[in-house]
């Protein structure tokens, strides 16, 4: 995500870097890596993502990385440390972790956007966050979670809700959102626009659209990869 001239990303699964490269993004360029738990395909290239930042030489990181994830995160932080060692340490000043309340609404406010979170109904660690610009532009990202009325909440009349929707209606596994599911949520908190991602290999069997329109309206996009959305357009 871009917020005026600050990219934030979200999770760093497997293929992450890859696919910030084919979208023009290196490692570099982000600064702040959110965190919405700590399952390996949302964490599966921390590790990377810092050895990269530590080792190149022409290309080395100019400015800090900010981590942001629930509490919790720096004893998850340190037990990949106890396994790499300093193949993880970067130089001072050069990693900031902030780790927000898992149990109950917190926020921050930076440069040129201000965060919102909330505990959400996956893993105790699990949070979805809330980005506004200082133009009152909004985004929500879930994360991970099953029905929870904190995700209505924090979704609240946002521009755009990034919600997971891991499995079709009829396959609904515990922990996770299906298409209905999620559109039921979106249309609760008022959301302008729903992208639904974080499918899993059964959702390629099914319309997803229509599941979704059982209870949501607005407008509507399934998530691809290298998919570009610009809030407020």
């Amino acid at each position: 995500m871009e917020v005026g001239s600050t990219r934030l990303l979200f999770d760093s699964g497997p293929g992450s870097m890859h696919s910030l490269l084919r979208a023009g993004i290196t490692i570099f360029d982000i600064d702040f890596l959110f965190y919405s738990h700590f399952h390996p395909d949302h964490t599966g290239e921390l590790v990377p993502v810092i050895f990269a930042t530590k080792y190149p030489n022409s290309h080395r990181r100019k400015k800090p990385l900010t981590i942001v994830a629930a509490k919790g995160f720096h004893d998850f932080f340190d037990g990949l440390k106890s396994v790499y060692g300093e193949w993880l340490e970067l130089p001072p000043g050069m990693l900031h972790i902030i780790e927000l309340d898992n149990k109950s609404p917190d926020q921050r406010s930076f440069e040129n956007f201000s965060v919102a979170s909330r505990p959400m109904a996956h893993r105790p660690e699990s949070i979805g966050y809330r980005i506004s610009d200082r133009n009152g532009r909004s985004m929500v990202y879930s994360g991970d979670t099953d029905v929870c009325e904190n995700l209505v909440s924090l979704a609240r009349n946002v521009d755009l809700l990034i919600c997971e929707s891991a499995m079709p209606d009829e396959l609904k596994v515990p922990g996770h959102l299906t298409p209905s599911l999620a559109g039921d949520m979106a249309a609760r908190a008022g959301v302008k626009k729903l992208v639904l991602t974080h499918l899993y290999p059964e959702c390629d069997r099914v319309d997803l659209v229509a599941q979704c329109r059982r209870t949501y309206k607005g407008s509507l996009v399934i998530a691809e990869d290298l998919m570009r959305i610009t809030i407020g357009a």
